[in-house]
């Protein structure tokens, strides 16, 4: 199987690998823009951010690639949970038709939500919180407000089985 993921970052390209490894995948990284902002703000500009990803991927691989997937990490509020939540989705195309699917959610810590709410992005707001660097291409914030009891490339994994999974049953038909 031949997948082509719509971003360079090694803990998506691990996800991708990860998730799809009983199908023995080809995962090549395709370098292409989400259409969205550098930090999505709602479940519906995530979801586009994937979507995006995983069209374009496939339009700029080669011929032969059977799946193009985005993964795509935002933040949003709901009704009905207290703060900031941070939210991932996924997206999977055959070139026909597109597939979706979410991650985990988790609610950011206060001093991390009043920092996004004025304008800043996730993973530099947390490399400044811990002192890091390139916590996005790590464990991510889910992995460090966890306590590593998940972390992101099982976080986004989850996502794209939920996106992947009508591609593979008999239910969807």
């Amino acid at each position: 199987m031949d997948v082509a993921v719509g971003s360079t970052n090694p803990v998506k390209i691990d996800a991708v690998e990860r998730t799809l490894e009983r199908f023995e995948p080809t995962v090549t990284a395709v370098d292409v823009e989400s259409g969205v902002p550098e930090q999505p703000w709602s479940v519906e500009e995530t979801v586009a951010g994937a979507e995006n990803r995983a069209r374009r991927a496939l339009a700029e691989a080669s011929a032969d690639y059977e799946f193009g997937v985005g993964l795509e990490g935002g933040v949003t509020r709901f009704d009905g949970a207290p703060g900031v939540t941070l939210i991932m989705w996924a997206a999977v195309t055959d070139g026909e038709r597109v597939e979706r699917g979410g991650g985990p959610s988790l609610r950011l810590p206060d001093r991390v939500a009043e920092r996004l709410e004025a304008g800043e992005e996730l993973g530099p707001v947390m490399d400044d919180e811990l002192d890091t660097t390139g916590i996005a291409e790590s464990d991510g914030a889910i992995g460090v407000c966890t306590d590593g009891l998940t972390d992101r490339t099982t976080a986004l994994g989850q996502a794209l089985a939920c996106a992947f999974g009508p591609f593979r049953t008999t239910q969807y038909e």
